[in-house]
């Protein structure tokens, strides 16, 4: 095989290029996550029926969940949700779950076995989750008290809830 140097610097050429592009790609992503942007105004129903408005929360931390029943990370999320309620509702920091099921009678059941004391909306249409650009599930955003998206997360794990629950307690730091 003969050595051809062209194609061997246009590789190493390539390759330095990907390495020094890819962590700025990575950093851009990051940035725009937590960039402040103006949380979406919008108004879904409440498993009460009482219409609940993105901007009634102005004021305070609100951490809004996207959801399904069907969906396992989603489940599993729920208990860490209600931990963190228990523990900074106190201090100003509400949640806002929105399920995306069909029926709402298979919110029903899954509450029955995962009791929450936040709030729980319902949305079969999608216009939230549209609005708020919602990629995958369970996505979630967390809103200053200016009603500013601070961080966007999709998926839940349990490596997520030192990081997330960090969050929640610097914004609720902020004045």
């Amino acid at each position: 095989m003969k050595f051809n140097h062209i194609t061997y610097f246009g590789s190493i050429f390539s390759r330095i290029l990907l390495a020094i592009s890819l962590p700025l790609v990575i950093v851009t992503t990051t940035t725009m996550a937590l960039a402040d942007q103006t949380a979406p105004v919008l108004s879904v129903k409440g498993l009460d029926n009482a219409d609940i408005n993105i901007g009634d929360f102005k004021g305070k931390v609100l951490y809004v969940d996207f959801w399904a029943t069907w969906c396992p990370p989603c489940r599993k999320s729920f208990p860490w949700m209600e931990e963190m309620h228990q523990r900074y509702n106190d201090l100003g920091f509400e949640i806002l779950a929105i399920s995306l099921d069909n029926k709402r009678s298979v919110i029903d059941k899954f509450l029955k076995s995962v009791p929450t004391n936040f709030i729980i909306a319902h949305d079969a249409k999608g216009g939230s989750a549209q609005a708020f650009n919602v990629k995958g599930m369970p996505s979630s955003y967390l809103i200053d008290r200016k009603g500013n998206i601070r961080l966007s997360h999709m998926g839940f794990n349990s490596k997520d809830k030192i990081k997330l629950e960090a969050e929640i307690k610097a914004l609720i730091a902020e004045d």
